[in-house]
């Protein structure tokens, strides 16, 4: 995306508009749905439980409901992982982002890795559903990420995710560019974790990233609004 000739309507079709709080109440998921509606985001994040509300509350739009799997720690079996992707996609979910399993990763456990994507993957795609692997980078050294992106680049998710924006930092554009120069063209990356405002997110875009999860969307978009019209 060329950022000179970027429209407000082309950035917010980039966001992931995000509330992942264990709190979150059916308020704060009708403030969230209707924001995605009328600034036309591309998705809203949400845990696995309340995509059937979001659904409902999306109907007849084009934004997508988003479920995030063995969220935020990505501690659950293989078959857990699928079960949670398959009934939120039964609920209405149309794009899964799953925690990879961080542990088996740090452990060298590659093939666990990659036979946990493949599955993931596959239970996806044969519902025609985008799937988001989530590496939560803060907890991997840079060998580590570019394994999981080589697996990845192997396996061909539609996006690999920087983080959670639960661990103890989010994303870098450093990580980002990582990401996506060993990916390359056929899988996409999504940044997340600590996207606040327009220059961030600028950053993010420019070293590779084509979605941006953040719960400060409006914000964003304003604020990139702003300095195109100062310019």
């Amino acid at each position: 995306m060329n950022i000179e000739t970027m429209t407000r309507e082309q950035l917010a079709g980039m966001m992931d508009h995000t509330f992942l709080k264990a709190y979150a109440t059916k308020e704060d998921f009708t403030k969230l749905c209707t924001e995605a509606k009328e600034n036309g985001f591309a998705m809203v994040a949400i845990n696995s439980s309340p995509v059937k509300m979001c659904r409902e509350m999306l109907d007849g739009t084009k934004v997508h409901v988003g479920a995030a799997i063995s969220f935020p720690l990505g501690q659950t079996d293989v078959e857990t992982k699928v079960f949670e992707a398959e009934q939120a996609i039964l609920e209405g979910a149309d794009e899964i982002d799953y925690v990879l399993n961080i542990g088996e990763l740090k452990m060298g456990h590659t093939d666990y890795i990659k036979k946990e994507m493949e599955v993931m993957v596959a239970a996806c795609h044969k519902h025609n559903i985008l799937i988001k692997v989530i590496f939560e980078n803060c907890y991997l050294t840079k060998e580590e990420i570019k394994t999981a992106a080589e697996i990845a680049k192997e396996v061909k998710p539609d996006f690999i995710k920087t983080s959670t924006g639960f661990g103890t930092s989010g994303a870098t554009p450093e990580d980002v560019k990582l990401m996506k120069d060993t990916v390359g063209p056929d899988v996409k990356v999504k940044a997340a974790g600590g996207i606040r405002d327009w220059e961030t997110c600028r950053k993010m875009i420019e070293a590779g990233a084509e979605r941006i999860g953040t719960s400060n969307s409006i914000k964003i978009c304003d604020e990139f609004e702003a300095a195109k019209g100062a310019n």
